[in-house]
């Protein structure tokens, strides 16, 4: 945290001179005492998140390359004039488990063209798709798999944490 709070200030001071970069170490150290303190950080905590980073990066790519594949999926169906769209609304539960994950799931599928996730209640989703054919699966998408692996990586972590 100490290294991204300094890169910060770098940064967004433009340039580096001896008084930056003594200013910042002493900014920065301050403000990570300050979260070590109050806000429960640690570095054995951070070194333990750092190995989530790699899963996290590897969603977001595959969230990408699914919100491609839905583009090009809607606009086949609208280019499509024959074929009438058939609009439905689908209610699932998941086994995502944890809020955070809830919440990345329902925004996840709302960034795909063609869904929307119209509302999240404990657990249950409603979502609205533009054709029957988005809607079929969606309870165990690959979204689903990819976020119960990162919440099932998080619990080992929590457990393991003894700090």
């Amino acid at each position: 945290m100490f290294i991204l709070l300094f890169v910060l200030w770098i940064i967004l001071n433009g340039r580096i001179t001896m008084e930056i970069v003594i200013f910042g170490a002493v900014i920065c150290g301050a403000l990570y005492l300050f979260l070590y303190k109050f806000m429960e950080y640690s570095p054995r905590r951070e070194l333990k998140t750092a190995g989530c980073i790699w899963k996290i990066i590897k969603y977001m790519l595959f969230l990408v390359v699914e919100i491609m594949k839905a583009n090009l999926a809607v606009s086949k169906l609208i280019l499509e004039f024959d074929r009438e769209p058939e609009p439905v609304l689908v209610k699932f539960r998941t086994n995502v488990k944890t809020q955070t994950g809830q919440t990345v799931l329902a925004n996840s599928i709302t960034l795909t063209p063609g869904t929307i996730t119209t509302d999240l209640e404990e657990g249950s989703f409603i979502v609205h798709s533009l054709d029957r054919e988005y809607a079929v699966g969606i309870h165990e998408s690959g979204f689903v798999k990819k976020i119960r692996e990162l919440e099932v990586m998080a619990e080992g972590e929590v457990k393991g944490d003894v700090s």
